[in-house]
C-alpha cells in the first residue's frame, strides 16, 4: 500500500449543473455520494441519451444554490452505524424525499423550492419555447457517467500556470480534491486501472479519464465563460481531465483522509 496524498476537500452538487456545497463529512454509497445530484432538470429540447438542462445551455444556472432544507438528515443514511455494523457491513438505506428536500437561492438572493413552478421559470428565460423543464429526483447520483470525481490540486495548478490565469478548482466540480504528494499535475491519470483507499475503510476502483466539455469553461462565481480553458484541455491533454471512479467499499469520507495507492 503506497500513500499517494490526502484528500483536500469534498463537495457534492444537490441539483445537477447548480452550485456545490463543500462537506466536512460525505458518506460515499455504491450509487456515489449521498445527496449528490439527486435533483435534475429535465430538459424537452435535450438529447434522449442525456436529457437534463445543464449550465452548458444556461449558464447563469451555475450562480443558483441549492441547500438541504433537514441538513442533518442529508450527512449520511440514519442507520448506516448499525447497517455497517452488521457483519461483513449491509449498504444502508438512503433517506426518503422529506429528509432530501432541497431549497434553492437563486442569484438575486430569493429562496424556492426546488418543485416550485416560479423555479423552472427563472431558469426558463432566455431559453426557446422547446427547452420544456421538469424537476427529477432521483435515488442515485444523476451524474454525467460514474458515480465518483476526483480532481488533485496539483492539476489545477499545472492547468492555470500553462494558461496563464489563476484557476478556482470549483470549475472541475469534482466530489473529492486531492492534495497529492507528487509535484505535478495530472499524477491522477495513473491511478486508472488501480485501487484507491481513501481513510480507514472506502476504497474506489478508478476506471477511466474525465472527459471534459463547456462546464469547466465557466467561472463558478460569475458563470462567464473562458474558452481558452477547454480549448487547452482538448489540445494538450486529450479533452480528458480529472479521474472517475466507482465505489467498491462503502463508508466516510472526511477531509484530510489519506489516500492510499492499493494495486
Amino acid at each position: 500500500m503506497n500513500i499517494v496524498g490526502t484528500v483536500e476537500s469534498l463537495w457534492r452538487y444537490p441539483v445537477k449543473s447548480m452550485r456545490g456545497e463543500q462537506l466536512q463529512s460525505a458518506f460515499a454509497g455504491f450509487s456515489g455520494i449521498y445527496g449528490d445530484r439527486i435533483y435534475a432538470f429535465r430538459d424537452a429540447a435535450a438529447p434522449a441519451g442525456f436529457p437534463y438542462l445543464t449550465a452548458r445551455e444556461r449558464e447563469h444556472m451555475l450562480l443558483f444554490q441549492p441547500l438541504f432544507r433537514n441538513a442533518t438528515h442529508a450527512v449520511k443514511p440514519a442507520n448506516q452505524d448499525e447497517a455497517e455494523a452488521l457483519p461483513p457491513g449491509v449498504t444502508p438505506i438512503y433517506g426518503n424525499a422529506d429528509d432530501l428536500l432541497v431549497d434553492v437561492q437563486t442569484p438575486d438572493g430569493a429562496t424556492h423550492a426546488v418543485d416550485d413552478p416560479a423555479l423552472i421559470h427563472l431558469l426558463k428565460q432566455g431559453l426557446r419555447e422547446r427547452h420544456q423543464l421538469h424537476l427529477m429526483r432521483s435515488e442515485r447520483a444523476l451524474t454525467d457517467c460514474r458515480p465518483v470525481s476526483l480532481f488533485s490540486l496539483q492539476t489545477v495548478q499545472q492547468l492555470g500556470g500553462d494558461l496563464g490565469i489563476s484557476l478556482d478548482k470549483r470549475r472541475f466540480r469534482a466530489n473529492l480534491y486531492l492534495d497529492l504528494h507528487a509535484t505535478d499535475g495530472f499524477v491522477e491519470d495513473q491511478f486508472v486501472g488501480h485501487t484507491l483507499r481513501i481513510g480507514e475503510k472506502v476504497t474506489l476502483a478508478i476506471l477511466e479519464r474525465d472527459p471534459r466539455c463547456k462546464m469547466i469553461t465557466l467561472d463558478p462565481d460569475t458563470a462567464e465563460a473562458n474558452p481558452a480553458v477547454m480549448k487547452h484541455v482538448a489540445h494538450a491533454r486529450d479533452g480528458k481531465v480529472g479521474i472517475y471512479a466507482a465505489v467498491l467499499t462503502e463508508g466516510t469520507l472526511r477531509p484530510g483522509d489519506q489516500v492510499s495507492l492499493l494495486n
